[in-house]
Formats: C-alpha cells, sequence, structure tokens
C-alpha cells in the first residue's frame, strides 16, 4: 500500500510544477524538465522496492 501512495504523490508533485508553470509562476523550461528531475530523484515511486530490474532472475525463476 505505502508503493501506491509514493506514486500518487510524485503524480501529485509533477501536476504542481504544470499548474505553476500553467499560472507563470514557474519558468517552462523548468517546468518541462521537472517531471524528469522528479523521477531521477524519487526513483522508489516508480520502480518499487526492489530496487532491481534484473530481467534473466524473473525469468528462471
Amino acid at each position: 500500500m505505502k508503493q501506491i501512495y509514493q506514486a500518487l504523490l510524485l503524480a501529485a508533485a509533477m501536476l504542481v510544477v504544470a499548474l505553476l508553470a500553467r499560472i507563470g509562476i514557474v519558468p517552462e523550461r523548468v517546468a518541462q524538465i521537472a517531471p524528469f528531475a522528479l523521477l531521477a530523484l524519487f526513483p522508489g515511486a516508480w520502480l518499487g522496492s526492489r530496487g532491481s530490474c534484473n530481467l534473466l532472475a524473473r525469468i528462471r525463476s
């Protein structure tokens, strides 16, 4: 259940940045880069708790 909250918080942060850019508080260039920066800063929200993307281990098991 914790994973869902992290993903929702990440999505909410992205929406807030987009809305702030629309209003004119955040520069447009920053708003374009912000989603990638947020994903880099909070990888647990989209990678999960495993932290590994080893496809071979998943195939063998």
